[in-house]
């Protein structure tokens, strides 16, 4: 194994690891302050941390053309904060992202 790969399998372990579930409501100071991401639920959430990460912007960008990736819209924060929904979320500075629980 490459040091650059086992680098990224270290980053991607750390990144797992500070993954965890909030409510809506306790992501509102950093949606206010305009860091709150959008992950779509067809994502992995650490492949996308894994890319801000590394500041992958050509990765990002295709997920944001496509619509899986992007700043958390005032529509869903309302929509969020209504439904006091639960969010997976991983902060990779400055950014924290967001994805909607699946209930399975």
């Amino acid at each position: 194994m490459s040091e650059q790969t086992e680098e990224r399998e270290i980053l991607r372990a750390k990144l797992n690891q500070e993954t965890a579930k909030a409510g809506w409501g306790e992501l509102l100071p950093f949606f206010a302050r305009g860091q709150t991401v959008s992950v779509a639920p067809g994502l992995d959430l650490i492949d996308v941390a894994l890319a801000f990460s590394e500041d992958n912007a050509g990765q990002i960008t295709l997920w944001k053309e496509k619509g899986l990736v992007d700043k958390v819209t005032d529509e869903q924060a309302a929509q969020w904060f209504d439904s006091d929904q639960t969010l997976w979320t991983v902060v990779v500075m400055p950014w924290v992202l967001v994805q909607p629980e699946q209930l399975q």
